[in-house]
């Protein structure tokens, strides 16, 4: 046993003196010249290596950093920079005969930039492309040459931005792992890297073989997730002009011969696609399968279907990434989209409800453009509510100043038979054109208006009241019979009434102002145009008539009377 023992003992001093001794005795340094240029040939780019230096116990040379060129089109500065490179080999054929054997290479904690110039092109694209220039006349430093059993690249950081911009996005603790690694033929790939703010990337698939003219060509064939991506803090999007939420994405992403599609489901939580707006309380959710033309950088929505709730609409359209900022243009189609579904969705679009209002009932439906760049999206088109009911809202109360004068009725909710209005939604807030509302309770509403990037409201509008002029119970029947009397109509003349009023303060807390220039103009012209239908004996007296109605209303509102 002590004699095993101490043979064992002979063993261990004599592998740790060779350990310690033999990394001094083969002379690896020079190696890396040859290491330096063969790199070079197969990437296309200037190949740069620290001092190198053995060790026996992992099998591996190790350099002290690592630098790769950019291409010179994009820029001066490195492609990739690295404090350390290891360079796995067979230990036997380089004691004994001095010759390399690469196993692997592991890249340690490099940093990658990546470049888009405002064609789309990226810096990467280019790489092994002076490779394959040299195939035809260096067979011996061909892509074919450049294989390992295992690639990886630990704890990276890629820094994405353009070559005309200055903001760039991070991406932090970037780790790849490709096995039976060739640019030749295909092999397994995976990569997994931290977000921006937090979210979590992963593709898990193949790769290859490496596209020699052009490496964003290169066929995939992976599965893509994606996990809490912020999208405000990717830098792709602009965070000022109100677009943000979070996403989670699992798809399937294939490329083959310059065209790349990928099909999946995407969610946004907490999705905001306005200034000004609030994030949306409930996640939109897309099914989606999208075509990309990676040559042209242009791509097709296929028909997809977004889905808020039990509410669906039909998205497709086209989308261009040429250039500083996505271009999309996108058709939304929706049809009977319940109400209830939508409340919560609403703030990310810059529509708050009045406070202690919910929309209880009603279908929605809209037909909608999305144009432009992503940082400047414009939507334009038509929305429509119907047999809605609007809970909490009393108009009467919320429009004292003019129900008193039209003798609108209170009540708890507000029920809507139709509202439609035409639509435009841009980073400075919201435009509502020929709005048009249907209240059995109060009568017809119609107007125009905007609501800014702050929530503040600026309505122009219209109560279109059918009632009896000479009927008494409100100021606005009082005033008609004066009318009524000035003209020689007197009273129980049919006709519709134009109630006028402003809408200001913010979408939560609506102020509704009467309109009283509009009032006295409309109420004459009602009147006017009633006395006119009586006959030849109110008619003598219509000469007067104007002053002594504007008389008339100037005392109900208090105001002074015009000179006579």
């Amino acid at each position: 046993m002590k004699r095993t023992l101490r043979i064992v003992a002979i063993v261990v001093v004599v592998l740790i003196v060779l350990v310690v001794i033999v990394p001094f005795l083969i002379p690896v340094d020079k190696f890396r010249p040859s290491i330096e240029e063969k790199a070079s040939q197969a990437l296309g780019r200037k190949v740069e290596l620290g001092n190198l230096s053995l060790s026996l116990i992992s099998g591996s040379l190790s350099a002290e950093s690592i630098s790769i060129g950019d291409d010179p089109k994009f820029s001066s500065s490195p492609f990739l920079t690295a404090k350390s490179l290891k360079v796995g080999v067979e230990i036997m054929p380089l004691i004994f005969s001095k010759t390399l054997n690469v196993t692997g290479i592991t890249v340690e904690s490099p940093q990658v930039v990546l470049l888009h110039n405002p064609a789309g092109q990226w810096n990467y694209s280019t790489l092994g492309g002076a490779a394959a220039k040299s195939q035809q006349s260096q067979a011996s430093t061909s892509p074919a040459d450049l294989s390992v059993q295992k690639f990886s690249l630990k704890d990276g950081r890629i820094v994405v931005g353009s070559t005309a911009g200055q903001k760039r996005s991070t991406y932090d603790h970037v780790n790849v792992v490709a096995s039976n690694f060739s640019m030749t033929s295909k092999f397994p790939v995976t990569v997994t890297a931290d977000l921006p703010a937090g979210g979590k990337f992963k593709l898990d698939g193949t790769a290859g073989a490496i596209d020699q003219t052009d490496a964003s060509l290169t066929p995939i064939d992976a599965k893509l997730e994606v996990t809490a991506l912020d999208l405000a803090s990717t830098g792709f999007v602009d965070s000022s002009a109100g677009l943000g939420g979070l996403l989670d994405l699992s798809a399937n992403l294939s490329s083959q011969n310059g065209e790349a599609e990928t099909k999946g489901n995407a969610k946004i939580s907490k999705a905001l696609f306005i200034a000004g707006g609030s994030s949306a309380g409930v996640p939109v959710t897309v099914d989606f399968n999208t075509k990309y033309n990676l040559r042209k950088s242009t791509g097709v929505l296929d028909p997809s279907t977004l889905k808020i709730g039990s509410a669906a609409a039909h998205l497709n359209g086209t989308y261009e990434t040429a250039g500083e900022a996505t271009v999309v243009n996108i058709k939304l189609d929706a049809k009977d989209m319940p109400a209830k579904d939508l409340e919560a969705f609403l703030p990310a679009l810059g529509i708050i409800l009045p406070k202690g209002t919910s929309l209880q009932a009603g279908t929605l439906n809209a037909d909608l453009n999305l144009t432009g760049p992503l940082s400047k999206l414009v939507t334009t088109g038509d929305v429509g509510l119907f047999n809605g009911k609007l809970a909490g809202f009393d108009l009467g109360s919320r429009m004292s100043s003019i129900a008193s004068l039209a003798g609108i009725k209170s009540g708890k909710d507000l029920d809507i038979q139709k509202l439609t209005t035409n639509l435009r939604m841009a980073p400075d807030g919201l435009k509502a054109e020929n709005f048009v509302a249907v209240l059995p309770s109060v009568g017809n509403l119609s107007g125009a208006g905007t609501v800014d990037s702050k929530n503040n409201l600026d309505f122009k509008m219209a109560a279109m009241l059918t009632s009896t002029l000479g009927d008494v119970g409100s100021p606005v029947s009082d005033v008609s019979g004066l009318l009524g009397k000035a003209t020689g109509g007197g009273g129980g003349c049919k006709t519709g009434t134009t109630v006028p009023f402003l809408i200001h303060g913010t979408t939560t807390d609506p102020k509704f102002i009467p309109d009283v220039g509009g009032l006295a103009a409309g109420m004459l012209k009602s009147q006017l145009g009633c006395a006119a239908g009586l006959g030849s004996g109110a008619g003598k007296d219509v000469g007067k008539a104007p002053a002594d109605a504007i008389n008339s209303l100037g005392g109900l509102f208090k105001k002074k009377k015009p000179p006579q």
